[in-house]
């Protein structure tokens, strides 16, 4: 019974979204997107697409989205967005981080990228334009997929700062007290491998089409670097999501090294209670902040 309840509200918020979207002006990128498609289909096989797409869309998009907090560090006004006001990036541990980057991304991420194309042949996952999902149902698979990683990451995460392996997989990655954009898939191979596995079993759950694979691996990203940033920017757009984390949720997980373990959203750390450091932290700083301005007036 229950589950027929939320199958019936799932299809009248379907319905409900297919109706105000025949309402929207059409989308103007929405032809030369279509161009650009059929054009990759008419000239590459799938096993490029699914390959050698997948990776340029991680490449592309991780290092695009790592300029903008990569720029914030030599722009003066943008230092009191920094929360570790104290601990500047220093072009010593981005260059390391850099060069760990590399290797993981060709050597750990590259081989299990090649599996793509096998993945969806084996899942009968679509290619066509004609098959591709509507952008609310992306953006609602997208959504999904993250609701799964984050319950993944949040407890095989929590798993990896146990005393008996932290400092043998997990100690690569806290290698920095304050993180910045790049470091996010700074890691050990081990830890690639672990945590990354939680961005995989959305994939199972939700791909209809190969689009869907792109989409999340931006998402992703998107997110994953914005919470290693280093930097709380005020109308992050990110922000407008529910419980979403932030950076000064993560950035905190980074300073303590206990607490806050969940990748996207805050309810598992709620739940269980391992916000209560970050909690009694936040509480601590509004009392300074209210007795440095109460001294200067």
């Amino acid at each position: 019974m229950a589950m027929n309840d939320t199958v019936n509200i799932l299809n009248s918020a379907y319905l409900a979204v297919e109706y105000i979207d025949s309402f929207l002006p059409d989308n103007p990128l929405q032809q030369p997107f279509k161009n650009a498609w059929n054009y990759m289909l008419d000239n590459y096989t799938k096993f490029q697409i699914a390959t050698w797409g997948s990776l340029i869309v991680h490449e592309v998009a991780y290092f695009l989205l790592c300029v903008p907090g990569f720029i914030f560090q030599f722009i003066p006004y943008m230092q009191k967005y920094k929360i570790q006001q104290d601990k500047p990036e220093t072009w010593e541990k981005q260059w390391k981080c850099f060069k760990t980057l590399l290797f993981n991304h060709f050597f750990i991420q590259l081989p299990l990228i090649c599996g793509t194309y096998y993945f969806t042949e084996y899942f009968n996952i679509p290619y066509e334009w004609e098959e591709m999902p509507r952008w609310y149902v992306l953006v609602g698979q997208c959504l999904g997929c993250a609701v799964i990683e984050d319950a993944w990451h949040y407890f095989l995460h929590r798993l990896l700062h146990h005393k008996r392996i932290y400092k043998y997989i997990h100690k690569v990655h806290h290698e920095f007290v304050s993180p910045f954009g790049m470091q996010a898939e700074y890691a050990h191979p081990l830890e690639t491998l672990i945590l990354g596995a939680g961005f995989f079993i959305g994939i199972v759950v939700f791909c209809n089409h190969v689009v869907l694979l792109w989409a999340w691996v931006i998402c992703r990203l998107m997110e994953t670097i914005d919470v290693h940033s280093g930097y709380d920017v005020p109308l992050n757009p990110l922000h407008l999501v529910p419980f979403y984390a932030g950076a000064r949720f993560h950035d905190f997980h980074h300073m303590n090294f206990i607490g806050n373990y969940a990748s996207t959203f805050t309810w598992w750390d709620r739940i269980f209670g391992t916000d209560s450091q970050f909690i009694a932290y936040k509480e601590k700083e509004k009392k300074k902040q209210f007795l440095t301005k109460k001294k200067a007036n």
